[in-house]
C-alpha cells in the first residue's frame, strides 16, 4: 500500500556498502557519516564515500565519534581512528597500547561514550577505557552480554538469562530479572516519564516502574508484536524507529502510534535494518544488510509513490468535500485525506485535464468530454472530444465557457442541471489556455499560434473576429491565466500583463523574475486565489509570489526543488492546496506534498578535505591542508576535494571555486566536488571554493595558500649568474669590439691611404699616361716626320738616279758630266744624312748609340744601314738612300750580320726591330 513518505536516499555500491553489512553509524561534529562494515569503516562527507580498510580486514562491528576519535570494535580488536595532517584517517588500536588480553574470538559489537570513559561492549564482557588517563577496566558477566544501553547518562546491559544491570560506580547490580526480560532479547532501553521503557526484539514494549514490569499498551502493540526487531533508536523529538530483521523500518511517534513503515518496495534497499542513526539535521540513518539508506524525516517534503503505477502522472489535482481527487492520464481518482489508498471513478478512463470546482459541483475535463462527479461517480453533461479548462461567464452564473481541442463550447445550466448548449462558431483552434475579459471578450494563447482577441456575439453563438496580437511572440509551455484580476501571459521571455484600454501585453519585470535565465522549463502559472499565491516553476527551483507584507511590491520566494527530483509532466504542472499550509504537486509516478512551516533557513559550512599534488609524471600524494606550502616548480599539478555535508535528498550542492594568481574569477557552478589545476606556473596562490545548496550559499569559504618556486634556471641565484655573465660577457664583448673596431680602424686608415696612395699613384699614371701618350703623339709625329723625310729622300733620290741614268744614256754625254756630278753630289750630300739622322734620334731615341755600344766595330755606313733596316725598310727602298744598287745593299746585309755575329736563321731585321 502506497504512503505518503518522507524522501528516501539510498547508497549502495558494491566497492563500498552494497553488498556488505553494515553494522553501525555514527557522526562526527563536522556533520561527516561513518559506518562500520564488513570492509572497515566507512566516511561519507556528503559528496563521496571513502573506504578505510580495517586492521588484518577485520569485520567492523562498531562505531562512535568522541571528539575528534573515531572509535571502532571488531573481531579481537577496538582502537580508535584519527585524521593526520593530509586528511586521512589512521588507525591506533587500544588493545594493543594498553596490552589488553582478549577472549578467543571476542569481538566488539557496541560502543558507549560516558564523560572521559569509553565503553566497549563484547558477547563476554564491557571494557571501560579512560581516555584522560590512558587505562581500563573490565565489567565481566557470567552469561552472555547481548546489548548494552545508555539512559539518562548511566549504563544498562542485558546479560542472559539473569536480566537486566545497571552499571554503578564501575560495579554492575542487576535491576530487572523478570521472566520476560529474561526469557527475551532486549533491542533498547528508553527513558519515558522517569521510568524505563524496555523494547525486546519480538514482544514490543514493557515499562519497568516501581519494579514492577508491564506491558506498554499502544495503538499500535499489536502490530509490533509481530515484528522481528533488530534494533532501534528515540528521535530527539521523542518518537521512535524501529529497524527489523525482515520488515525494513517502523516510525512510531512517542505515543506509540504508528506513523508510517517503509520496506524495499517503498525505496528501502533491503529489508533487514542491522544500524540506526538520527544525525544532527534530524535525519534518519539506515545500514542494511546490503547497502545504506537515509530518511529526511524533517523534510517539507512527503512523496507518495506510485509504485504499481496504479495512478500513472498526475495532470490535476483538488481538494473537494474533504477528498484528495487526482486526475492523471489513467483517469480520475479519489481518496479521503486521511486514508491512503485511491479509488478509481468509473467511466474515466484516459486522460483528465482539468478538475474545476464552480458553485460547489465538481466538473472534470476529460479527453472525451465533461464530466460532473458526484459521491464517486461521474456523468458526462458534454462528449466533445477533449476538454482543456472550462471558465465562468461574467453576470450569468447559469452559463460556462468550455475550451477543448476544436475550440469552445459553451455550458448552461437548466433545472439545476448542466447540459452542452452549443460551440463558438468561427473558431476551430485548441483552446488550452483562455480568460473571460467581458462578456464580449474572450483572450486565449497556443503556445505554437501565439496570442489572439477573440470578440464573440451577446448571444454566445459565434466569434465574430480574431485579432491576433502582433507585438506577443508565440512561447513554447506558456500558459495564460487570470490573477488578482489581471490577466497574465507567461512564457520564456517573461510574464506580460494585459493592458485592457491598449488591448495589448507588457512585461512585467516583478513577475518576469519567477523565471530564471537558462532555467526555463515551463511557463504556466497556477494561481492559489484562496491564500494570494501564484506558482510557477523552473528547473531547479519552484517559485511563488505572495503579497508583500509592507509595500504593494509583491515577494517571490524560491523553493529549492529541482525538476530532475519533481518528475513532474512539463507544461502539465499541478499545484493543489490541501491543507495548514500544505501543498500538493503532481508528479510522473504520483505526488509530492509540501510543507510551507516546514522551509527554514539552515547554514552550511564548506571545508576542503584534501589536496594531492604530483609532477607531471610522477605520483600523487597528499599534502597537509593547514600549512601553508612552498612547491618545487615540477611539482605544479594540485586536484582539490572538497563537499558540503548536507544530506537532504531534494537539494543539490553546488560548487564555485577560484585560484587566485592564475584565474581570478570565480568558475561556473558545478556539482562536482574536486577540481584538478595542471602545470601551474610558479607564483603565489589562494584557491578558494564556496557552495550552495539548493538556494542557499554556505557560511563560510574555504581556502588554501601555496607558492610554487620559480625554475633552477630562474631562481634568484641563477639570475645573479644571469647578469653576472652577461655583464662578464658585455665587457668581454665590448673589449673584443673595441680592440675589432680599432683594428678596423686602423685598417680603414691603411685603406684610406692606400687608396689614396692608389688614387695618387693612379693620377700620376694617368699623368704620366697623358704625358706617354704626348709623348707618343710626339714621337708619332716625328715617326711621320722620319717617315715622310725618308720617302723624300727615297724619291728624290730614285728621281736623281733616274735622272742621271737618262743623262747617261744620251749623247751629249760630255756636255752633261757638269750635271751628272751635280745629281751625284745631291746624292751623296750629308746634310740629308744630317737631317735624316736628327729625325730618326727623335723618333727613336739611343738607338744608334745602343746599337754602337754593343757592336763597337760598326762603321758610320753600317750605322746608316742599320737605321734604315730599324724603319723596316726593304733592300731596294735602302739602294736609293745609299745610292748603290739593291744587290750592293744584300752585300751590306750580309757584312753587317758578319760584324753582328748573328746567327744564320736569325732574321737581321727582326734583331734591329727587337732591339
Amino acid at each position: 500500500m502506497a504512503q505518503e513518505l518522507p524522501p528516501i536516499d539510498l547508497f549502495v555500491s558494491k566497492e563500498y556498502g552494497g553488498e556488505n553489512q553494515n553494522w553501525s553509524i555514527s557522526q562526527a561534529s563536522n556533520k561527516y557519516i561513518y559506518v562500520a562494515n564488513n570492509k572497515g569503516l566507512l566516511e561519507f562527507n556528503g559528496a563521496k564515500w571513502q573506504l578505510y580498510p580495517s586492521e588484518n580486514e577485520s569485520i567492523l562491528r562498531s562505531v562512535n565519534v568522541v571528539g575528534d576519535k573515531i572509535y571502532t570494535g571488531c573481531y579481537m580488536d577496538f582502537g580508535y581512528w584519527q585524521r593526520d595532517e593530509f586528511g586521512n584517517l589512521k588507525y591506533a588500536s587500544l588493545t594493543q597500547k594498553l596490552k589488553i588480553d582478549l577472549i578467543e574470538d571476542e569481538q566488539f559489537w557496541n560502543i558507549i561514550s560516558v564523560d572521559r570513559f569509553i565503553l566497549f561492549q563484547s558477547l563476554n564482557r564491557i571494557y571501560v577505557f579512560d581516555s584522560k588517563n590512558d587505562t581500563y577496566k573490565t565489567i565481566n558477566s557470567k552469561h552472555t552480554i547481548t546489548k548494552m544501553f545508555k539512559v539518562n547518562g548511566s549504563i544498562y546491559y542485558q546479560s542472559v538469562d539473569e536480566g537486566v544491570f545497571k552499571v554503578e560506580n564501575g560495579t554492575p547490580k542487576l535491576i530487572c530479572d523478570d521472566e520476560i526480560i529474561r526469557q527475551n532479547i532486549l533491542v533498547n532501553i528508553f527513558n519515558r516519564d522517569g521510568n524505563l521503557l524496555l523494547e525486546t526484539q519480538e514482544k514490543g514494549f514493557f515499562i519497568w516502574k516501581s519494579n514492577t514490569l508491564s506491558k506498554w499498551q499502544v495503538p499500535a502493540s499489536e502490530f509490533i508484536s509481530s515484528l522481528s526487531v533488530y534494533n532501534s533508536i528515540q528521535l530527539k523529538n521523542g518518537d521512535f524507529i524501529l529497524g527489523t530483521i525482515s520488515n525494513g523500518m517502523v516510525y512510531l511517534n512517542k505515543n506509540g502510534e504508528l506513523k508510517y513503515s517503509i520496506d524495499q518496495t517503498k525505496g528501502l534497499g533491503n529489508n533487514t535494518v542491522l544500524s540506526l542513526f538520527e544525525d544532527k539535521e534530524n535525519n534518519i540513518w539506515l545500514g542494511l544488510d546490503n547497502g545504506i539508506n537515509v530518511i529526511n524525516t524533517s523534510s517539507p517534503f512527503s512523496i507518495y509513490n506510485d509504485e504499481e503505477g496504479k495512478l500513472g502522472t498526475v495532470y490535476t489535482s483538488i481538494i473537494y468535500r474533504n477528498q484528495l481527487f487526482l486526475g492523471t492520464n489513467q483517469g480520475l481518482f479519489y481518496k479521503q485525506l486521511s486514508e491512503d489508498e485511491f479509488t478509481f471513478v468509473e467511466g474515466t478512463k484516459g486522460q483528465v485535464w482539468c478538475l474545476v470546482e464552480i458553485d460547489d459541483t465538481l466538473f472534470c475535463g476529460h479527453n472525451i468530454g465533461t464530466f460532473i462527479v458526484e459521491n464517486g461517480n461521474a456523468k458526462l453533461i458534454a462528449n466533445t472530444p477533449g476538454t482543456w479548462n472550462i471558465k465562468t461567464y461574467p453576470n450569468n452564473p447559469d452559463i460556462l465557457l468550455q475550451g477543448n481541442y476544436i475550440g469552445i463550447n459553451v455550458l448552461k445550466r437548466e433545472n439545476g442541471s448542466w447540459t452542452f448548449k452549443n460551440k463558438l462558431e468561427g473558431f476551430d483552434i485548441s483552446t488550452k489556455y483562455f480568460e473571460v475579459l467581458n462578456k464580449n471578450t474572450i483572450l486565449f494563447s497556443h503556445e505554437y499560434k501565439g496570442v489572439f482577441e477573440l470578440d464573440v456575439n451577446d448571444e454566445l453563438k459565434e466569434v465574430r473576429s480574431v485579432k491576433k496580437d502582433d507585438e506577443q511572440q508565440k512561447g513554447f509551455n506558456s500558459s495564460l491565466i487570470k490573477y488578482n484580476g489581471d490577466i497574465l501571459y507567461a512564457y520564456e521571455q517573461g510574464v506580460f500583463v494585459y493592458d485592457s484600454v491598449k488591448h495589448s501585453f507588457s512585461k512585467d519585470s516583478i513577475l518576469s523574475k519567477m523565471f530564471q535565465p537558462n532555467g526555463y522549463t515551463s511557463g504556466k502559472l497556477i494561481p492559489d486565489p484562496h491564500h494570494s499565491k501564484l506558482w510557477g516553476f523552473t528547473d531547479k527551483n519552484l517559485n511563488y509570489l505572495s503579497p508583500g507584507k509592507l509595500s504593494n511590491v509583491p515577494n517571490i520566494t524560491s523553493i529549492a526543488f529541482p525538476q530532475s527530483l519533481r518528475k513532474e509532466m512539463v507544461g502539465y504542472e499541478t499545484v493543489s492546496y490541501l491543507e495548514a499550509n500544505k501543498y500538493l504537486f503532481g508528479t510522473s509516478s504520483g505526488y509530492v506534498i509540501m510543507d510551507l512551516d516546514k522551509l527554514n533557513q539552515k547554514s552550511y559550512d564548506i571545508s576542503i578535505n584534501q589536496i594531492s599534488n604530483y609532477a607531471i609524471d610522477g605520483n600523487s600524494k597528499l599534502i597537509d591542508k593547514e600549512k601553508s606550502i612552498e612547491f618545487e616548480n615540477e611539482q605544479n599539478n594540485f586536484e582539490f576535494f572538497f563537499s558540503v555535508p548536507e544530506y537532504d535528498k531534494y537539494l543539490v550542492a553546488e560548487y564555485q571555486y577560484q585560484l587566485k594568481g592564475y584565474y581570478d574569477q570565480w568558475s561556473d557552478w558545478t556539482t562536482n566536488s574536486s577540481v584538478l589545476f595542471k602545470n601551474l606556473p610558479y607564483g603565489d596562490y589562494t584557491f578558494n571554493v564556496r557552495a550552495r545548496v539548493g538556494n542557499t550559499m554556505t557560511s563560510n569559504m574555504s581556502s588554501y595558500q601555496f607558492k610554487i618556486e620559480k625554475p633552477w634556471y630562474i631562481t634568484n641565484l641563477m639570475v645573479f649568474i644571469y647578469v653576472l655573465g652577461v655583464i662578464l660577457f658585455s665587457i668581454f664583448m665590448h673589449n673584443l669590439y673595441r680592440n675589432y673596431y680599432k683594428k678596423q680602424k686602423e685598417k680603414l686608415l691603411q685603406k684610406n691611404k692606400r687608396e689614396l696612395e692608389l688614387k695618387q699613384l693612379e693620377s700620376e699614371q694617368q699623368l704620366m699616361q697623358v704625358e706617354n701618350e704626348k709623348l707618343q703623339q710626339d714621337i708619332d709625329n716625328k715617326n711621320r716626320e722620319l717617315a715622310i723625310s725618308t720617302m723624300s729622300l727615297i724619291k728624290k733620290n730614285e728621281f736623281l738616279n733616274t735622272l742621271k741614268e737618262e743623262l747617261k744614256n744620251t749623247n751629249e754625254s760630255k756636255t752633261l758630266k757638269p750635271v751628272i756630278k751635280i745629281i751625284d753630289k745631291n746624292l751623296n750630300n750629308t746634310d740629308d744624312w744630317k737631317f735624316f739622322q736628327e729625325a730618326f734620334n727623335n723618333a727613336d731615341k739611343d738607338f744608334l748609340k745602343k746599337i754602337k755600344s754593343k757592336h763597337p766595330l760598326l762603321t758610320p755606313n753600317d750605322l746608316k744601314l742599320c737605321a734604315y733596316l730599324r724603319l723596316n725598310l726593304s733592300s731596294k727602298e735602302i739602294a736609293p738612300l745609299l745610292n748603290i744598287s739593291p744587290k750592293s745593299v744584300e752585300v751590306k746585309r750580309y757584312r753587317l750580320r758578319k760584324k753582328m755575329d748573328l746567327p744564320h736563321d736569325y732574321s737581321l731585321t727582326n734583331y734591329i726591330l727587337e732591339m
